[in-house]
């Protein structure tokens, strides 16, 4: 059985990835259990296995007390007994006895098997878990096996299983068995019944990572996403930066004719996009998050430091604000400011006081 019990160990740790001493731990565990199960003793046993040679061994712990202290002689040994075992002990020593019984081999392998298959069990969920924890906020490439009415279920490599709730599902999609998607890991939990790990199509990072794996100056750092505003499945707005004065940062996210930009946009089955640059004046940041309209002007809120009020051309009022807000929605997600937005002539007409004051006089006449 000993044998193997190694045997099971090399093959755990070669084929399943699990830490064999996460396993050797276990089943030290399992053994204690068992002899104490057989032979009724108190808790000051050692179990040990030696993973190298299959060799088991049972120890007793006593503790080394003054004759005249000696209480209990199952977890104690009187310091004139234990000199006669070694001059060089003292009280407060311990003192490790071996009790392996020599048929324990056998029992302790029927007593522990159950106990040992769990802790496997265990251990491989965690390696699971740590596996795919290092994946959160990452991309990952799966493909769907089955829907019901919580859930989304995407089969991962490794033949794990992961979920995506409906808020991650992408509106404008429909999810077919074998169809193989790309998601984000947003978020990776170990509870009883072993890892959960949890996926999204919707969330703004999927846009990101999609970026860095077409766009080299993203990759690279030479070009920062700065901030990301979406409404997944519909339109997305991405701000972009650069340190470096000779590259245009929106020109290398679109690519030539579009290549890049339009990479991802087929992943995300249409969702548009509207790159725009970040840039360190506000103003001319929320003009840029604007695009594709025009700005006349940006007027900052005296009485609020994150409000203002854009002045568009006439024509570009309904271009600024979008269908059902949306540009004006993204925008203000994507900087960071409430924006109020305008026509020049609304601008203008609540700047003059003269049509009130004629009025009024007319009422006074």
């Amino acid at each position: 059985m000993s044998k193997e019990l190694v045997e099971a160990l090399n093959a755990l740790e070669s084929e399943r990835g699990i830490d064999r001493l996460v396993v050797v731990e276990a089943l030290e565990d399992a053994l204690k259990a068992a002899y104490k199960k057989q032979y009724n003793t108190a808790d000051n046993v050692e179990a040990t296995f030696d993973d190298k040679k299959g060799n088991i061994s049972i120890k007793q712990v006593k503790h080394v007390v003054l004759d005249d202290d000696l209480e209990d002689e199952e977890i104690e040994i009187s310091l004139s007994d234990a000199l006669a075992i070694n001059r060089a002990y003292e009280a407060g020593d311990e003192i490790r006895f071996d009790v392996t019984p020599k048929d324990f081999g056998r029992m302790a392998a029927q007593a522990a098997k159950q106990v040992i298959v769990q802790k496997m069990r265990e251990a491989g969920r965690q390696a699971i878990y740590n596996k795919f924890s290092d994946y959160e906020d990452e991309i990952i490439t799966g493909e769907v096996d089955r829907q019901d009415a919580r859930f989304l279920y995407v089969n991962l490599p490794g033949n794990q299983e992961a979920v995506m709730a409906p808020s991650d599902q992408m509106p404008n999609e429909r999810y077919h068995m074998g169809d193989r998607i790309k998601v984000l890991v947003n978020k990776v939990e170990n509870n009883a019944k072993g890892p959960q790990v949890f996926v999204s199509r919707t969330a703004a990072d999927l846009v990101k990572r999609l970026f860095e794996q077409e766009v080299p100056e993203v990759y690279d750092g030479t070009v920062e996403i700065m901030s990301i505003a979406r409404e997944a499945g519909d339109r997305s707005k991405i701000a972009v930066y650069t340190h470096d004065t000779d590259l245009d940062p929106v020109g290398a996210m679109v690519g030539q004719r579009g290549a890049r930009v339009q990479s991802v946009v087929n992943e995300l089955a249409g969702e548009n996009m509207d790159i725009v640059e970040w840039v360190e004046d506000e103003a001319q940041y929320i003009a840029n998050a604007l695009n594709p309209s025009e700005v006349t002007d940006v007027i900052f809120d005296p009485a609020n430091d994150r409000a203002v009020t854009v002045i568009v051309p006439d024509n570009q009022l309904s271009l600024a604000i979008g269908k059902k807000g949306q540009n004006a929605r993204l925008a203000a997600r994507l900087t960071g400011f409430k924006i109020d937005i305008k026509s020049e002539s609304e601008a203008a007409a609540s700047l003059d006081p003269t049509p009130a004051a004629t009025a009024a006089d007319e009422n006074e006449e």
